[in-house]
């Protein structure tokens, strides 16, 4: 080894370890400074504890044979609020509360409400097919009809009377 690489080796190690000193000091100040900046009582207040138990309890419980098992109970699922869609009673209910979403403005291709001339082809082949298609759903060159609007816990014979509604309003 020359007398250079020695000097290079030397002065290199000196200022590696003067940056390892000064991101230690750097470290020591930060966890000073965050020691006094942050509040300890939040970290002690019975509510915080409780929510942080709750999001890092075990997400099953097992029951081992020949052990107490008492303390395990079965809980019942947290009832979550339960949105219950409202049943139309007849053809222009059901226009409005599910097919309106899309005849209304033409959403994917479905022939708006009234237009004459979007409805005639399709009134030409007959109310079986657009019963059929309204009931099982149907994807055409123009766009798609979803079974029953989407709203597959209606009654067939509800969708029918909305197809009735669309054609009388289309014709």
């Amino acid at each position: 080894m020359s007398k250079q690489d020695t000097h290079f080796l030397n002065t290199f190690s000196m200022i590696i370890g003067l940056l390892i000193v000064v991101a230690l000091m750097i470290f020591a100040l930060a966890r000073v400074v965050a020691d006094r900046t942050q509040v300890k009582e939040v970290y002690e207040d019975p509510k915080y504890v409780a929510s942080t138990e709750e999001r890092i309890k075990p997400f099953v419980r097992e029951a081992v044979a020949g052990k107490d098992n008492s303390a395990m109970q079965i809980e019942a699922a947290p009832a979550g609020p339960a949105i219950a869609l409202a049943v139309p009673k007849d053809g222009p209910a059901l226009y409005e509360a599910v097919c309106h979403t899309c005849h209304a403005t033409g959403l994917a291709g479905a022939p708006k409400f009234g237009d004459h001339a979007a409805w005639a082809p399709r009134i030409a082949k007959g109310k079986a097919a657009l019963y059929e298609h309204a009931l099982k759903g149907f994807t055409g060159t123009a766009g798609v009809m979803p079974a029953k609007g989407g709203r597959t816990d209606l009654t067939d014979a509800l969708i029918k009377a909305g197809v009735d509604y669309l054609v009388s309003k289309g014709q």
